[in-house]
């Protein structure tokens, strides 16, 4: 019944726009950070997912975030990202704006995304900028340490790492346009604390558009949406895609 729902608003507001965090991926073993039993939850945010911390200790930065990477390429699609592909090959999801890094809808199939954080293809050198592009660009195949740029000789960051420093302004306003664009902002798996991303309910809602948001916990856009389902997201995306698309 609720994803009925879920499907009677997707087909009734067009377009709807897709806006995705970490608990979209938690269903292919990849671990949230904000949840109680998330990644924070153990390790303080600014000792290990900010600039100042890998610019004064890169060495024990890089050595957190490579085994979580490391999963992050091992990872598979789950039902949730495969649905969202199915719903923009079916013309019934406009684009998604994902603040996750793992390349999951990608891979899914998913073609028209925003990719707000970055993602594990590229990591750039801090002091000269050079980007390293591609699946092994986040560590040395030979020794497993962080990459250096030549010229720099300082270690690379990995691009998507570090969220308040590498959200960029050309996606953040591809974001917002989009998300004025929406007659729906579907949200799965964020508890929309993280900004800027946090306020494009704001701007669908300011523009006459409609919010609805699959999410295990509460957010603060809870009382404005028009539908709030609890539960697992692969299961309800399926559904939906079930529903719209058979």
């Amino acid at each position: 019944m609720a994803a009925s729902a879920l499907a009677r608003l997707i087909r009734a507001n067009q377009p709807c726009v897709v806006l995705t965090g970490a608990g979209v991926s938690t269903e292919s073993g990849i671990p949230d950070f904000r949840s109680p039993t998330g990644i924070w939850a153990e390790f303080d945010p600014d000792e290990y997912a900010s600039l100042p911390a890998f610019r004064a200790e890169p060495a024990k930065v890089w050595t957190f975030y490579k085994p979580r990477i490391a999963m992050l390429t091992e990872a598979e699609p789950n039902a949730a990202h495969r649905a969202l592909a199915e719903l923009e090959r079916g013309g019934l999801v406009e684009a998604i704006v994902t603040q996750n890094i793992d390349l999951l809808h990608e891979r899914a199939g998913s073609h028209n995304l925003v990719e707000v954080h970055g993602s594990i293809r590229t990591a750039t050198c801090p002091a000269c900028g050079s980007s390293f592009h591609g699946r092994p660009s986040w560590r040395s195949s030979r020794t497993q340490t962080p990459l250096r740029a030549t010229a720099a000789a300082r270690f690379s960051s990995p691009a998507s790492s570090f969220s308040a420093s590498c959200y960029r302004p050309t996606r953040s306003s591809g974001a917002f346009e989009l998300a004025r664009r929406a007659r729906l902002l579907l949200v799965v798996g964020s508890s929309l604390e993280v900004h800027p991303v946090a306020a494009l309910p704001e701007e669908t809602l300011a523009a006459g558009g409609r919010l609805a948001i699959v999410n295990k916990g509460p957010t603060p856009y809870d009382r404005r949406a028009d539908l709030k389902l609890e539960g697992s997201a692969g299961e309800v995306l399926g559904a939906v895609a079930d529903e719209l698309l058979s």
